[in-house]
């Protein structure tokens, strides 16, 4: 199976207004909105909302996007991009729920890796 799209995580420094923006402007249905975190709905898509944190070195606020995919077997996933020039971007995780590992793209970009339990 290939890797299928789970969601996309942006980083905001307000996300109830955020939220506010996507669901008025844009129709998303909000499943969930706190002062740091919200998932939004629009059809199959699911966009995710999460405060920024500080750079430490900087003293700044970053504001990126994080794509996630489903994938069956994120070992081998892993080793496939990290041939094709991507790096691991911290030590793949076990949670209860599944395996998750955070890799950047030859650009840079971190992609969210998910293989259910």
């Amino acid at each position: 199976m290939a890797a299928s799209f789970r969601w996309l995580l942006q980083l905001h420094k307000d996300v109830p207004k955020a939220a506010r923006f996507y669901s008025e402007g844009l129709d998303f249905t909000v499943n969930v909105c706190t002062l740091r975190w919200a998932e939004l709905q629009s059809g199959p898509l699911k966009l995710t909302l999460m405060h920024s944190p500080i750079d430490q070195t900087t003293q700044k606020k970053e504001y990126s996007s994080l794509l996630s995919f489903t994938v069956t077997d994120i070992n081998s996933t892993v080793t496939k991009l990290m041939a094709l020039g991507a790096e691991l971007d911290g030590p793949i995780k076990y949670e209860v729920h599944g395996k998750v590992a955070a890799i950047r793209c030859i650009d840079g970009h971190v992609l969210g890796l998910y293989e259910p339990a």
